[in-house]
């Protein structure tokens, strides 16, 4: 096969080691353990409630903002 050989040879090797090393990263993202959901995410599973009385304890909204938010709520 000569020279055709060795360059075909080369570049399955280089395919190959690509391919390892791209499944052992993504092995690695995926046993990591983090959560894949983003602040945004995690905001929208919460209820409005929730949001309102963080956004309280936090101090982002004054008690008549908290209360005002809970009576549009109708809670």
């Amino acid at each position: 096969m000569g020279l055709v050989g060795m360059i075909l040879g080369s570049i399955i090797m280089i395919g190959i080691m690509v391919g390892v090393i791209l499944l052992i990263v993504w092995a690695v993202k995926k046993s990591n353990g983090t959560s894949n959901q983003t602040p945004s995410q995690t905001i929208a599973n919460q209820s409005a409630k929730d949001i309102a009385q963080t956004r309280y304890a936090k101090g982002e909204i004054t008690r008549d903002e908290y209360q005002r938010i809970l009576a549009d709520l109708g809670i």
